[in-house]
């Protein structure tokens, strides 16, 4: 059995999936800066951590983007219930 090289074609798009990737990286980096702040600024007003409400409305209106963009709901409300998940835990950080 020979191992043969991948197509072409087949690199050139595992190039654009890597550069996108880095950019998911980068955009969520910015995310958890902006909340971050917002969870400085529930700590100095001394809010929850968890605005149960705000979270709802976030992950329904992702799940309502997804048919628009082709994408499974399941799993993009599965992906934002843990970036949520992590931003409480560090707001709860901050605070304690």
């Amino acid at each position: 059995m020979t191992s043969q090289s991948p197509p072409a074609e087949l690199l050139a798009a595992r190039e654009q999936i890597d550069a996108i990737d880095r950019e998911l990286l980068e955009l969520l980096g910015k995310r958890f800066e902006l909340t971050h702040q917002v969870g400085l600024l529930k700590a100095s007003k001394a809010l929850d951590a968890v605005d149960a409400t705000r979270e709802s409305e976030k992950l329904a209106e992702l799940s309502a983007l997804c048919e628009k963009h082709k994408l499974n709901p399941a799993l993009v409300t599965e992906l934002f219930s843990k970036i949520m998940e992590e931003a409480v835990r560090n707001h709860r950080q901050l605070r304690g």
